[in-house]
């Protein structure tokens, strides 16, 4: 059954990011794009220019807040400058909420400007939970937390990254950006069933959707974010879309970006997704329900199967 996203958050429909490259069109067309997604550090010490824009975006648009640079699992301390800087962004633009990655960035006051990967095992887990309780205290203003693609395991993992993606949620009582490309993406990186993490997250707790398209290598693949999605993570996307209900979904293309009109068109490929996943659900329900009845008037009658959606194949695909 869907669940109503936690605490009522919207459903923003479906963004997509604020990039540089399309500033001069956004102002000139003030385009039919429901909400955008703005990288943080983009702009939380910018003025001129890019403050301009997303002051006048803000002014016409939902924003979100997304950050690359809280690392919330790194031994650092939390950078109280930083977390007063996004908290004054964030009031500016009157974000609806502020999501950052869960990894570290850097250690010794070093950033690698990279989303490194962090241990799944008990000790990880209090330490970052420890820290985002802080963290949303400081910024007074709902805080969701995304599932990063990932390269390395660490042998001290002692549960999967999706039982402890789900323990921080719960225990630190925050929402989850559940980046679908990046739970494909790292399934193939590490040969896990990607359709049984889009299961075992708590629902209720995804605020907000990612997809982006990657590079395949063969035997890997990289979160690029330079192309369109590929029909797998579509698939995942319809999977979970019809456990959680409607829930704001943004396309991110970072790399290689093409005209603004391309980028829209293909995050409005969610419509369709999003249709088929509540066609999917309603059949199963209608079928659940059917079986039920047939069970009260015949108590000794094998239950009838609930009908589902066709399986999805992972098997990894050759070079996109």
């Amino acid at each position: 059954m869907p669940m109503t996203p936690r605490l009522g958050y919207p459903d923003l429909g479906l963004g997509i990011g604020l990039r540089s490259v399309h500033f001069r069109q956004i102002l000139a067309e003030w385009p039919a794009i429901d909400w955008f997604e703005v990288i943080s550090e983009n702009f939380i010490d910018s003025q001129g220019r890019p403050r301009y824009v997303l002051d006048q975006v803000a002014e016409r648009y939902p924003i979100v807040l997304h950050g690359v640079s809280l690392s919330i699992g790194s031994t650092d301390p939390l950078n109280r400058e930083y977390l007063d800087k996004l908290a004054a962004l964030a009031k500016r633009t009157k974000a609806c909420w502020v999501s950052d990655h869960l990894c570290w960035t850097g250690v010794a006051g070093r950033n690698s400007h990279d989303l490194l990967p962090i241990p799944f095992n008990d000790e990880t887990l209090n330490h970052v939970v420890a820290r985002l309780r802080v963290v949303q205290e400081i910024l007074e203003r709902p805080f969701i937390l995304e599932n990063p693609s990932s390269y390395v395991t660490f042998a001290d993992s002692t549960m999967s990254e999706w039982e402890f993606v789900s323990r921080v949620a719960e225990e630190a009582n925050c929402g989850l950006l559940l980046d679908v490309n990046n739970v494909y993406v790292s399934s193939v990186n590490h040969d896990f069933d990607p359709a049984e993490y889009i299961d075992n997250v708590p629902h209720d707790r995804v605020v907000q959707f990612h997809l982006a398209g990657h590079t395949n290598c063969g035997t890997y693949c990289i979160d690029t974010h330079d192309g369109p999605v590929i029909d797998p993570v579509w698939e995942l996307y319809a999977q979970a879309i019809a456990r959680t209900g409607s829930v704001s979904t943004l396309l991110e293309w970072d790399a290689q970006i093409p005209e603004l009109s391309v980028v829209h068109a293909e995050v409005l490929k969610a419509r369709d997704w999003r249709q088929h996943a509540r066609q999917s659900a309603t059949g199963q329900r209608a079928a659940e329900q059917k079986s039920a009845d047939i069970a009260v008037r015949h108590p000794t009658a094998i239950p009838m199967r609930a009908a589902v959606s066709n399986p999805v194949s992972f098997l990894v695909a050759g070079s996109e």
